[in-house]
């Protein structure tokens, strides 16, 4: 009992800090999403009304709403596996026998991650750049002709995912890095001793092995890549014709903006919900995957 009371006194501390910096503003942004809380709101609470659902219904029934969670799925759908698969594919380079320089090619593909978004942003929108681009004077090489790549709604987002998948792989690469890292090597010799080649042992010794590390990575990718806002940000401001406007773009705009604060709100949680519900259905289909 005093082992008991002793171990919730250590914790009392941790948990007091979740629930003042965590539970009580998402409590407070519920509420907030159940009025119509706005700039002459702010001026005077008398202005404060509760409206209920109503945040909620308005937003189902405006189509911007509904192009920036296309677009935001859009994200999440392309560019979560390519993510997952570069940095699976770096990390595997990264811990073959036959690499050399590791440490250096480690700090360079982790270098994105740990840049300053704004920074890099500013050196792709020269890469980018329809006339003077890199990747356009490349493709003018093989005869291709230029490409708007922020300035065509076809291409802009196929521009904001490839951007993001170079400003993150680099974190989920040291994810998988460390854990091919605690493979037993008995597993590989084992598996040539029975005639194994290369892709075989990949198959079916290091994959299984990074069944848990998979999952791990890819909740966390996909939670995160739901959440993208920092590259049209930066990159195309929502445009063009709204093609690259996400649910946590939309959610800016509406409470920084036009100071819809209870709307925004409202759009904040039904993001939670959604990335809720995926995360629980990629948790059973993951589970389902591992059950012998």
């Amino acid at each position: 009992m005093k082992a008991a009371r002793a171990g919730w006194l250590f914790v009392l501390p941790a948990l007091l800090m979740i629930a003042v910096f965590f539970f009580l503003p998402v409590l407070a942004a519920l509420g907030l999403s159940l009025t119509d809380f706005d700039i002459y709101a702010l001026v005077r609470l008398d202005n404060l009304r509760f409206v209920g659902g109503g945040n909620y219904l308005r937003l189902l029934q405006t189509p911007l709403f509904w192009k920036a969670l296309g677009n935001t799925l859009f994200f999440v759908i392309a560019g979560v596996p390519l993510s997952i698969t570069v940095s699976l594919a770096s990390a595997l380079l990264l811990h073959s026998a036959v690499a050399r320089g590791k440490a250096i090619f480690r700090t360079a593909l982790f270098a994105p991650v740990v840049t300053t978004l704004v920074a890099v942003a500013v050196i792709w929108n020269y890469l980018l750049h329809t006339r003077y681009g890199l990747i356009n004077s490349l493709l003018g090489l093989a005869g291709i002709h230029p490409v708007d790549w922020l300035g065509d709604p076809n291409w802009a987002m196929p521009a904001i995912i490839l951007f993001a998948v170079w400003k993150n792989f680099g974190f989920n690469m040291v994810i998988f890095l460390a854990a091919l890292q605690s493979i037993p090597e008995e597993l590989y010799e084992a598996s040539r001793i029975e005639g194994a080649t290369g892709p075989q042992q990949l198959r079916f010794v290091t994959l299984p092995a990074l069944a848990p590390t998979l999952v791990l990575v890819s909740t966390l990718t996909m939670a995160g890549y739901f959440q993208l806002f920092a590259e049209p940000y930066v990159l195309t401001q929502g445009g063009p014709l709204q093609s690259t406007t996400s649910v946590l773009y939309f959610m800016y705009e509406e409470g920084f903006k036009w100071w819809n604060l209870g709307s925004a709100s409202a759009v904040a949680f039904l993001l939670f919900l959604l990335v809720l519900a995926v995360t629980m259905a990629q948790s059973f289909v993951f589970r389902r995957w591992s059950e012998p």
